[in-house]
């Protein structure tokens, strides 16, 4: 595969920490098959006008801006965010800081004329002033149907439009993200997400288990079914997932991943004993939970957003090899033969049990499937885009 032309400027929706997203593999991958490159990853704005309100002030300003990332060719940064972003005033001050910071940062490793690739859609501000050699956009969700408010959803909506017809490619993740974007752009490219396979198959005799997660796993009893990923009212059903706890006492509900549910429902979640709520594990210690699993979970709701999600945990369920039961929401729907779709609690239930005595030879479709769907092959198909615009530029 060739080589990046340029280095390459990451403007991330996250912040490199132990939680890996696609925005990690992406990177740590082109890393490692570019070591002479740099990579200089943005991460999320240090919010200081909400640290003010909050009285988190002085610890946000003692944070590092500057670190390393998984590679010693992967540079890691944070600007500041000085005023509220709901007043366009306070946008436009703030944008150009956030440009300033990073033409400095660039400016400090040398870098000149990047690869600008652009995950959020607020980073549109960047386009034409980072003196980048062409732009990827790369959209994971439909953030115009999160729960918000409607001032913001337009103001997504435009810039999100804005973009797609500025980039030099659009990148996105699922199919109905694809159809959305079509009208928009002329070059468009799906690439899902995907896994590291090889770091789920470790022996679990061999599993380097720390305390902290010796002592959760010890508090599951029964029949254990888990989730992997990010805990947020706008993807889990949480009135489901309250109706299988109480239809099903013995079995242990388990939830690992952030946690942005509200207090309400957080209260409602804690009455039952057997739902228990880990919160964010690094991406190191995820194997070592997930291979204590009987049967992995999804309970999404179904909603316009999660129906343009592709998640990544469908591929790291598969690679850890477990049954996994699933409401019918995009990505877990193409795998009927290796997924069991349930919309209902006792459906869901119904299809737990029956995962226990499922059909020999699942687990290795499921390893094999994972296998399919690596972090190598989705990078792959990254630089092909990346030299489709070189080519491009030649012509």
């Amino acid at each position: 595969m060739p080589a990046l032309a340029h280095d390459l400027v990451f403007v991330s929706m996250e912040n490199w920490d132990d939680i890996w997203r696609r925005n990690q593999f992406v990177c740590d991958e082109l890393a490692r098959r570019n070591p002479d490159r740099k990579i200089l990853f943005v991460g999320l704005p240090n919010d200081l006008s909400n640290a003010v309100r909050s009285g988190g002030f002085s610890e946000i300003l003692s944070k590092p801006k500057n670190k390393m990332g998984s590679r010693k060719n992967i540079f890691v940064t944070s600007p500041n965010k000085w005023l509220p972003n709901s007043l366009s005033v306070g946008r436009k001050i703030n944008d150009s800081i956030f440009r300033n910071h990073v033409r400095t940062r660039m400016e400090q490793l040398g870098i000149a004329h990047p690869i600008l690739w652009l995950n959020p859609h607020s980073a549109v501000h960047t386009v034409g002033q980072m003196g980048e050699s062409s732009v990827i956009y790369d959209i994971t969700d439909d953030w115009t149907t999160l729960s918000q408010a409607p001032w913001l959803t337009e103001l997504i909506r435009q810039q999100d439009q804005e973009l797609c017809r500025r980039a030099n490619a659009v990148v996105v993740c699922s199919r109905r993200l694809y159809e959305m974007k079509k009208p928009l752009t002329d070059h468009l490219h799906l690439i899902p997400n995907g896994v590291n396979a090889s770091h789920y198959h470790a022996d679990e005799d061999k599993d380097t288990m720390t305390p902290d997660a010796a002592a959760i796993i010890g508090r599951w009893k029964g029949l254990v079914v888990g989730y992997v990923g990010t805990i947020h009212p706008d993807r889990i059903d949480v009135e489901l997932l309250l109706s299988m706890a109480a239809k099903a006492p013995t079995v242990t509900w388990v939830l690992i991943g952030p946690n942005f549910l509200e207090s309400v429902d957080m209260d409602r979640l804690s009455k039952m004993d057997n739902i228990q709520i880990v919160g964010p594990v690094s991406y190191r210690q995820v194997p070592v939970f997930m291979r204590r699993f009987d049967v992995c979970m999804t309970p999404h709701r179904i909603t316009p957003f999660t129906e343009s999600l592709n998640p990544i945990k469908l591929f790291e369920y598969f690679a850890v090899g477990k049954p996994v039961v699933s409401t019918p929401v995009a990505g877990f729907r193409d795998y009927p033969e290796l997924v069991a779709l349930a919309s209902t609690a006792d459906e869901f239930l119904t299809a737990v049990i029956q995962a226990k005595d499922e059909m020999p030879g699942k687990r290795q479709q499921r390893l094999a499937e994972a296998d399919k769907n690596s972090w190598s092959n989705r990078v792959d198909q990254i630089e092909h885009v990346i030299g489709s615009i070189e080519l491009a530029k030649t012509k």
